[in-house]
């Protein structure tokens, strides 16, 4: 071979390998520079704080979402009511009509009861437990497994810490006094109190104030402090009963349609869970950071009495809770694997809130 046909060769090749090294980020660029519009529904009422607006809020994530993005994943958001109503959102993502829906998935419990554990469990864990066994004991897991059959993924959207147990038009004061109570009550808590005799109803958040003040309903449990005073409940009834067992930590759910999942890149999938994770911190803290001045002006300035429930009424609850989730888990072997995990998992974390949060509040600052 002569010399000049050799250093034709030699350059060639190297001529071609610098072409693939540089073509290699030409093509994640063009990769990358793929853009998707997708459209969330909610199950709750235009401009409510938490659920539709403000830190930690469905709108928030989408923002955070789309800086983190670069636009290339742009999300048009629909109220209740504004595409589908309130408590559609389940089907619509299932069928593929839309994209994403934010709501509870303890909605969905008629479906899928299995759905209830990872929104809250009566009784169940706190904000920290609950996040702990979510993102690291298995849950979210679960999730995506108890939803597998149904095309769709889910991730923890936000959080609302503890609720109250709610507005009550006469204070409870006997197990007797639950027998015929009309309450708006959505979840397990409302199949508890069922078994106790209660009227418990489902209804929209923004239906929940007129009903309470018409006398449609006798008692209605929302969120907490700022969310309650916010719609007027305390204009409707002024017992506020405190204990907080139905909720104890009550998680929002990001819904989506398992293909539109998969369509996504990569970075794209991490963004959308790394705003969701953001999210539930913010959301809490910023619950954690009005509800103490709402509560002060509730009974100091608006004539509200709050007052825990009495212990019978809690212990009566509590076994209608163990003996509902017995019956359900006992009739369903994946809801028997999510009860398990989630039992377990709590028996652990509940040992160590003794020794560190529980002791810290009760003995150190004496709450």
């Amino acid at each position: 071979m002569s010399l000049s046909r050799r250093k034709f060769l030699t350059t060639a090749a190297v001529s071609s390998t610098a072409g693939l090294v540089l073509g290699a980020p030409s093509i994640a660029r063009a990769q990358s520079a793929e853009s998707f519009n997708w459209r969330m529904t909610n199950a709750y009422s235009p401009g409510s704080p938490f659920y539709v607006e403000g830190p930690g809020s469905p709108t928030d994530v989408i923002a955070k979402i789309n800086a983190m993005s670069g636009g290339r994943l742009n999300i048009q958001h629909f109220s209740s009511g504004e595409l589908i109503p309130a408590f559609e959102g389940f089907e619509a993502v299932q069928s593929g009509t839309i994209e994403m829906n934010a709501a509870n998935s303890y909605f969905w419990s008629g479906t899928t009861f299995a759905a209830q554990y990872f929104t809250t469990v009566p009784f169940g864990m706190s904000f920290m437990g609950h996040m702990a066994w979510l993102y690291h004991g298995g849950g979210l897991e679960l999730w995506h497994e108890v939803y597998e059959p149904y095309g769709m993924v889910a991730f923890p959207l936000n959080n609302t810490g503890v609720q109250m147990t709610g507005w009550f038009r006469e204070p409870i004061e006997d197990i007797s006094q639950l027998n015929g109570l009309r309450m708006r009550v959505p979840g397990l808590a409302g199949q508890v109190y069922s078994s106790l005799g209660v009227d418990a109803r489902v209804l929209p958040g923004g239906e929940i104030f007129p009903a309470l003040e018409r006398g449609v309903i006798d008692a209605a449990e929302f969120v907490g402090p700022f969310q309650d005073r916010r719609m007027g409940l305390h204009n409707a009834a002024k017992f506020y009963h405190t204990t907080g067992w139905h909720e104890p930590s009550t998680t929002g759910e990001l819904l989506i349609s398992k293909t539109h999942w998969d369509s996504l890149p990569e970075d794209l999938q991490m963004i959308v869970k790394t705003a969701c994770m953001a999210a539930c911190l913010e959301s809490v803290t910023w619950s954690e950071a009005v509800n103490g001045e709402a509560m002060t002006d509730l009974v100091e300035n608006e004539g509200v009495t709050a007052s825990m429930l009495p212990t019978p009424v809690v212990d009566a609850l509590r076994e209608a809770t163990q003996d509902t989730l017995a019956t359900e888990a006992n009739a369903d072997p994946l809801v028997r694997k999510v009860h398990d995990s989630y039992m377990a998992f709590k028996a652990n974390h509940d040992r160590w809130a003794g020794a560190s949060e529980r002791a810290w509040l009760n003995d150190i600052i004496g709450v």
